[in-house]
């Protein structure tokens, strides 16, 4: 069995990595003629060039297949990963996905295709909502950020392959161009079902099952290092242990536990967090980047080459997240990751306005939905701004959309929350993958100022209301929110919430005495001068050494 937490995480952030596969396997094909002819709404012209694909609400019911089965399967890998282990749950999705993958690579017609795209959709709900859970409840308090955040980079890398392989095969004549990367992308979840036995199970699953045996084992093969006394595994059994007795109390467990009083504020934060990641417009950049150039003035080859170029960037830009998103904090980096995103989007948004002009009905290049054209010195501003955004989210909202929602909750309500919280990522996901070329069509460059208004909207509402989670065990983040000194239902202001890695480094590597704190009374509470009282610590006396 793997106990090397970071091998771990880079064989379950594969469940993340196949949504990546399906965002590139859409959008490098959208603007090739094989497809474009094969799926054509209408009759199909002599002129293979003039084709003009599937018309814009139809190519949006397509694209919105994916995040739609999503959305259902968010929801229910809250009882599949609750009933069977966050373990099996990921195995579970990639099993689906084997399934999907295949009737979309046989895809005869429309129909076909996007029932396709569903299946593979309840894949990716499941993964994307259990593999952070996962992670999370297997990574030491001080790496949980990165751990967790590298399913953003394993989506980046899935997106930047597949997109590659998408543009090679475009070179292939027939439905080889897209039948190809279509069947590829069954692969990575081939190799992450198998490579998933030998991986442990969640210790706090397993804790939750009365497994305490096999949840000591897993706490010393990954925090221990063989040694089942060390301080650290002692003290996170004991926590867990504190954790799931309480929970007995509260054992049946349904999604309506978590609208209740003291439940529904973390229940808004985790749901929005992942609406806003959405509604920053970046999966839309990822699905349409193609329209985008082409309205530009980048077409054919270039217009692939150049839409690749994002792809790479978001890959890059999101590797500085990794190293320091656990020094950073979340709320810092969402801060600024929203107001840096509103700039490009109102800066696009100002440049077609003032320097583009209408397609006309067939749009650039034979696609209604690249309805607005835009040349010189202004064209070069667009590209530049749209760069400039992947840049702006892959570090901020891109992985910590991902990282925090597991962090807010309880264990007894954990697999079901961030199930809710994901179901709402593709919920909307689903709606703007629909919404996006119509709103082409229709609105124009509006569409940016729609997205640049959602992003200062999530600008205030993370200042207000999301509280800092950085270096805090996942117990300690329930104590924020049920602090008794702070606002009823909400805790401690999240305004006030500092960052704690420093200390929690100290006790991943036993350098903090708990014995010590616990002379100073089981009540005790040390307030940092430079925190502003705002981070307790409470060190329970009665661990065992």
């Amino acid at each position: 069995m793997i106990g090397n937490i970071y091998a771990i995480a880079a064989v379950a952030v594969i469940g993340g990595g196949l949504f990546g596969f399906d965002i590139s396997s859409m959008s490098a094909i959208l603007s090739i003629p094989q497809y474009k002819c094969y799926f054509q709404s209408g009759p199909i012209p002599d002129d293979h060039s003039q084709c003009t694909g599937p018309n814009a609400s139809v190519q949006g019911g397509i694209t919105a297949a994916m995040p739609g089965g999503s959305w259902l399967g968010a929801l229910c890998s809250g009882f599949i990963s609750d009933m069977f282990g966050r373990k099996k749950a990921i195995m579970i999705g990639s099993v689906i996905w084997w399934v999907g993958s295949t009737i979309i690579c046989a895809s005869q017609n429309v129909g076909m295709l996007v029932v396709g795209r569903v299946i593979n959709g309840f894949c990716v709900g499941i993964c994307s909502a259990q593999v952070p859970v996962y992670i999370s409840e297997l990574a030491p308090p001080s790496k949980r950020g990165r751990l967790v955040g590298a399913q953003q980079w394993a989506i980046t890398w899935g997106i930047m392959i597949m997109f590659y392989i998408s543009y090679g095969s475009s070179f292939v004549d027939g439905t080889a161009a897209f039948r190809i990367p279509w069947g590829l992308q069954m692969i990575p979840a081939i190799a992450l079902f198998f490579a998933m036995f030998f991986l442990p199970e969640s210790p706090r699953w397993l804790a939750h099952k009365d497994r305490w045996e096999e949840a000591h084992a897993v706490l010393t093969l990954v925090h221990g290092h063989g040694d089942a006394n060390a301080p650290f595994v002692l003290r996170e059994l004991q926590e867990i242990r504190e954790m799931v007795e309480f929970e007995k109390k509260n054992s049946d467990v349904t999604y309506l536990e978590l609208f209740k009083p003291n439940m529904i504020n973390r229940t808004h934060i985790g749901v929005f967090t992942q609406i806003w990641s959405q509604l920053t417009g970046m999966n839309v950049m990822m699905y349409y980047i193609t329209y985008v150039f082409l309205m530009a003035g980048q077409s054919g080859n270039a217009n692939l080459v150049s839409s690749s170029i994002q792809y790479v960037i978001n890959v890059i830009m999101t590797i500085p997240a990794l190293l320091f998103i656990d020094r950073w904090g979340r709320r810092p980096t969402l801060l600024i990751g929203a107001a840096l995103m509103m700039t490009w989007l109102f800066a696009n948004a100002g440049i077609l306005a003032s320097y583009g002009h209408w397609a006309g009905p067939n749009g650039v290049d034979n696609t209604p939905a690249a309805s607005w054209e835009v040349r010189g010195a202004a064209s070069k501003g667009v590209i530049a701004c749209s760069y400039l955004f992947v840049a702006s989210y892959a570090p901020t909202w891109g992985p910590v959309s991902w990282i925090y929602p597991p962090e807010l909750y309880p264990l007894r309500v954990r697999g079901k929350a961030v199930s809710l919280a994901t179901s709402s990522n593709w919920a909307f996901n689903f709606a703007l993958g629909y919404f996006v070329p119509p709103s082409f069509v229709n609105i124009k460059w509006h569409t940016y100022i729609i997205f640049g208004v959602f992003c200062l909207s999530m600008f205030i509402h993370v200042f207000f209301m999301f509280p800092e989670t950085a270096g805090k065990t996942l117990e300690e983040v329930v104590d924020l929110f049920e602090d008794p000194n702070g606002i009823k239902y909400v805790g401690t202001p999240a305004w006030k919430t500092r960052i704690s890695t420093k200390r929690t480094l100290m006790l991943e590597h036993n350098q903090y005495d708990p014995a010590g704190e616990a002379e100073k009374g089981p009540g005790y509470h040390e307030e940092s001068p430079d925190r502003s009282g705002s981070e307790e610590i409470d060190i329970k006396a009665d661990i065992k050494a």
